[in-house]
């Protein structure tokens, strides 16, 4: 299948809307011509400093503009979050993500401190990627040099929706942040959050938005929104599976090579709901105790799903 950057809209919603059990065929199709069957490669999340966060997204209990149970945090010391991502590589591991909540890293102690710990995991033989916000060129080429493989900034949703969730920054400044990531080398992950009052429209946008950077991003995360108490998203209603199984199908189609990873959410959701999401073209998930602040499978949970759908790490 030819890998193209020239998708337009109608034809990515055109996509979307056609009948389930045919999409979920298309995409497992696509899918099984760049990835193995029944393969699924597991990453895992850590938030270094928690809280505190000066932006106003209103779906982030980190925000210090809502009441939540989040409490701000320093950053972790360098020992504990070794001590994590050993633990986490020992459980299957092969990618270990380290988040901020902060607008933009500032350069000094604390950056380099991140710097320290991105070469330290690298060592340990996986890949380490990193969420910090808004990067310059400078703090790009320093992480790529420090041994990160892969950054993370997601869109969130479309250029049209977004200023109804986030006002604090623009679109246009996270396709920047992109730009400046892959400009140093790096790999690019971005994705979005499902279900926070969008339209369908704006869920394609958003991969509209994704599908025509050339190259692609090399991963693509797809959350359910978590709609947590103290957040101006508490109330939203929960998504359903079938909502978020087109996306997924819309992305493997329209991203072949992309690594889809289901993310945020997924504690909520039933082993068959997962499986569906699976079978339309996910090949990636976070595994652990927590998805940043929010509950999250553990390993164990998951390699028991893994044994009862017959689903094996991907290790490459």
């Amino acid at each position: 299948m030819k890998i193209r950057s020239d998708w337009k809209k109608e034809e990515l919603r055109a996509i979307h809307d056609t009948p389930l059990l045919e999409l979920i065929y298309r995409a497992q199709t696509v899918h099984r011509e760049h990835y193995p069957a029944n393969q699924i490669k597991v990453c895992n999340l850590l938030s270094i400093k928690t809280g505190g966060c000066p932006e106003d997204c209103k779906y982030c209990p980190q925000s210090v503009r809502y009441k939540t149970e989040v409490k701000a945090t320093p950053l972790l010391k360098e020992e504990a979050i070794l001590e994590h991502a050993k633990k986490a590589i020992a459980n299957g591991a092969t990618r270990v993500c380290l988040a901020t909540a902060w607008r933009a890293p500032r350069d000094g102690a604390q950056f380099d401190a991140v710097l320290s710990v991105i070469r330290k995991i690298a060592d340990l033989g996986v890949q380490v990627c990193c969420t910090l916000g808004i990067l310059n060129e400078s703090q790009a080429r320093r992480l790529k040099e420090a041994g990160l493989y892969a950054y993370n900034h997601n869109l969130d949703t479309s250029r049209e929706f977004y200023p109804s969730i986030i006002t604090t920054r623009t679109f246009d400044d996270r396709l920047r942040t992109l730009d400046l990531a892959e400009k140093a080398g790096l790999s690019v992950c971005s994705g979005g959050i499902i279900g926070m009052g969008e339209s369908v429209d704006d869920r394609v946008g958003m991969l509209h938005t994704l599908a025509t950077r050339e190259p692609h991003p090399m991963s693509v995360p797809l959350n359910f929104l978590v709609a947590v108490p103290g957040t101006p998203l508490e109330k939203e209603p929960r998504l359903p599976v079938w909502d978020m199984v087109r996306m997924i199908a819309t992305a493997r189609i329209a991203m072949p090579r992309a690594m889809i990873r289901l993310t945020a959410g997924r504690v909520s959701r039933s082993v068959e709901e997962q499986a569906l999401c699976f079978l339309a073209g996910v090949n990636s998930i976070f595994s652990g105790e927590k998805c940043l602040t929010q509950p999250n499978h553990d390993f164990d949970v998951d390699q028991k799903m893994f044994e009862l759908l017959g689903i094996q790490a991907y290790v490459s």
